[in-house]
């Protein structure tokens, strides 16, 4: 079979073009992505006779439909403003798809994914993801389920790379009408940094203040879940604690509005401009802890009882002692390697459904956390039977 890897000259997305060239029987994977400088320089470091090149515009729509034809799968690693062109690029071509954000028009292509007896799969990253697949493990050992809590802990700089940067200034949008939770069969939406709660993180990350992110596991849980009768699901997150500051303090100042603000007579969104420092500042490109941090809290009834289960997950440190895990690549390689595996799956059948399907409902819990363990990722749970 054969992967077109789209976006893979991104930091993320190169780590799930690493993942399939080290774990995959792929004969084909091919990296593509706009920047050819990027892309190349993915090639010769993953150094693998299946590994090719091909320059490639989603805003080109006949060309880039005309180049995934060639493939059976794509794996898009582009960005959440720009997954509304790609997902229709892949749905015209006819192949599977799988992505990492989850957040975009991809649910408009059901028809034409299902029409073609095709699969796509959004937000297949950690969070979205991964926690779709704990907070399914979970549910499927419970009668019915109160509340779903999901959280994470995101550890990286604030903006080593423009996607990154794009989707901080996304999820604090004022303005953004999908920050949402599900409370009692309604979609109710808050403002940025609303329900504050204490989330105790697994070492080394420690317990953090977190708030309501708008993310596609708000969206597509109580649908997936419908027949637990689920009455409260809550997202959150949070980043290193001097991002938080810099995010609460630029939205306290109004300057998450990006009003436009006049400079020797050229006008720029003011955070525009800081975005644009940040991506080429030190104080944007490093941070003290990176890694990933994962935290599933579920509470429902098993046999008339009160069950809490809390799955969180770990993997190696990014002090240096496990080659490949150092520095960044410990928070890049917890967010690539899951659409990998995802990806690894489509093409093995290991898939359910057809159109556009949540990663809950398309992946077996077990099969994934199989894979991760493979790569060190390892996922942990506890049970509580709870008093009332």
């Amino acid at each position: 079979m054969k992967i077109l890897c789209l976006g893979a000259g991104g930091k993320i997305s190169r780590e799930s073009a690493f993942d399939l060239v080290t774990y995959s029987d792929f004969e084909r994977i091919t990296i593509a992505d706009y920047n050819e400088n990027a892309g190349m320089e993915v090639v010769r470091r993953l150094d693998d006779p299946r590994v090719d090149f091909v320059k490639i515009d989603v805003n080109q729509r006949s060309a880039a439909v005309a180049i995934m034809r060639d493939y059976d799968l794509v794996m898009d690693g582009t960005t959440i403003s720009l997954n509304d062109r790609s997902t229709a690029c892949i749905a015209e071509a006819g192949v599977n798809g799988i992505n990492l954000n989850g957040c975009g028009a991809e649910w408009e292509f059901d028809d034409q994914f299902a029409g073609n007896d095709r699969i796509c799969v959004p937000g297949m990253g950690m969070t979205p993801g991964i926690t779709n697949m704990m907070t399914r493990h979970a549910a499927d050992q419970l009668d019915t389920i109160d509340t779903i809590r999901i959280s994470h802990g995101a550890f990286r700089p604030v903006a080593f790379s423009p996607a990154i940067a794009e989707t901080t200034r996304v999820e604090y949008d004022p303005a953004l009408p999908s920050r949402v939770v599900y409370e009692n069969g309604a979609f109710v939406q808050v403002p940025p940094f609303a329900r504050p709660r204490d989330i105790e993180l697994p070492p080394p990350f420690g317990t953090h203040t977190q708030y309501i992110i708008p993310h596609a596991e708000t969206m597509t849980l109580p649908k997936s879940l419908a027949d637990k009768q689920v009455k409260l699901i809550e997202v959150r997150g949070t980043w290193p604690p001097k991002n938080m500051t810099l995010v609460r303090t630029l939205y306290d100042w109004g300057f998450m509005r990006n009003d436009l603000v006049e400079i020797e007579g050229v006008r720029v969104g003011i955070l525009d401009a800081v975005a644009e420092y940040l991506l080429q500042s030190e104080e944007g490109q490093t941070t003290d802890l990176y890694g990933y941090a994962l935290h599933v809290e579920v509470t429902g009834r098993k046999d008339g009882k009160l069950v809490q289960h809390l799955l969180t997950h770990t993997h190696p440190a990014s002090d240096g002692s496990v080659k490949g895990w150092e520095n960044l690549r410990a928070y890049t390689r917890c967010v690539g390697i899951p659409m990998s595996i995802g990806a690894q799956l489509i093409a093995h059948g290991r898939v359910h459904g057809k159109g556009v399907v949540a990663p809950e409902m398309a992946f077996e819990p077990a099969d994934v956390f199989r894979e991760l363990k493979k790569r060190k990722i390892d996922v942990h749970e506890k049970i509580t039977v709870m008093e009332e």
